[in-house]
């Protein structure tokens, strides 16, 4: 995705952290508002998500199932993938945010730009497309909600990755697309082109691929929210050089108003003492003179000189 991902020339100035977070936290507030927001239509989503895994079942696709059984029967599986779902997705996403702005300043605001631009994708397609996750479906359907299962191991109950209690602050019918791959995706790419440790980058390739594990095996999304999400990430990243020219032609016009603004004229003061007033022969008190005046002065004087001069001559 290289255009999200090569560093930009320097426009100047080192991005500051006191207008980046306010700007972070703006979008992620509209993120969390908008899934909150949009209006849980429960039997669309479930013929959402229905549609879905036949399709995937058509396609020979459904490696849900497996995973999902495999981590229910094991609960030294089951706990730590839980663990992963409910914290991960919170916790590395900044953490490689805050390593490009201290790190990696000539890469940081096409990273930003691009994984805000692909946030907002999503927001459009969780409220195109409500989704129901396989582990809200029906019993017969063969999932196991993981979550629930061991949700006294964590801080999590009946809402997913939502603390106990508070499983209506969130929209759980919000799987597609899937933005715990697509963050874990932008994730994965950073490390890898940005890092130089082999582990690193190592990392990089590990944790997408772990997360797309996890948020099957959990049952919370199918490999098709997966897709999806990496499908919005690539968007988002095509889209990134866009905005961001958008983005510097605004903060231009904006530059331009404040510099059209007239400042306030200044006076200049004089650094003569007299303030120009000058003093003619016979003149006890200064007044300002007129270049005519002066002029006329000059002249004058000149004037009596040459007659002194002929008189003296004569004599």
């Amino acid at each position: 995705m290289p255009h999200a991902t090569t560093a930009t020339p320097s426009s100047g100035h080192r991005p500051r952290w006191w207008t980046e977070l306010p700007l972070i936290a703006v979008v992620y507030g509209l993120y969390s508002a908008g899934r909150l927001l949009v209006r849980e239509d429960v039997p669309a989503a479930v013929e959402h998500g229905l549609a879905i895994l036949r399709l995937e079942k058509a396609l020979h696709l459904n490696a849900e199932h497996p995973l999902n059984r495999l981590l229910t029967a094991h609960p030294s599986l089951g706990i730590p993938a839980d663990f992963a779902y409910a914290s991960l997705h919170y916790l590395v996403t900044p953490a490689v945010l805050i390593w490009l702005f201290r790190r990696r300043t000539a890469a940081y605001r096409a990273a930003r730009t691009w994984l805000m631009t692909s946030t907002l994708l999503g927001l459009v397609g969780f409220t195109l497309m409500p989704t129901c996750p396989p582990r809200l479906l029906d019993a017969h359907h063969g999932f196991v909600d993981t979550m629930a299962q061991y949700s006294a191991y964590g801080w999590w109950g009946a809402g997913a990755s939502a603390p106990r209690g508070l499983s209506g602050m969130t929209n759980q019918y919000a799987a597609m697309p899937s933005l715990h791959v697509g963050w874990a995706l932008w994730c994965g790419v950073l490390l890898w082109r940005h890092g130089r440790h082999p582990l690193v980058r190592a990392a990089g390739v590990a944790y997408p691929l772990l997360t797309v594990l996890v948020v099957m095996g959990t049952a919370n999304h199918y490999f098709l929210d997966a897709v999806a999400g990496a499908a919005v990430m690539a968007v988002g990243a095509l889209l990134t050089r866009p905005f961001m020219r958008i983005a510097d032609g605004a903060k231009g016009r904006v530059a331009a108003v404040f510099a059209r603004t007239p400042a306030a004229a200044v006076p200049v003061q004089s650094t003569f003492v007299s303030d120009g007033c000058k003093t003619s022969a016979g003149e006890r008190i200064p007044g300002r003179r007129t270049p005519s005046a002066d002029s006329s002065d000059a002249n004058t004087g000149f004037a009596a000189q040459a007659s002194d001069d002929a008189a003296a001559a004569a004599r």
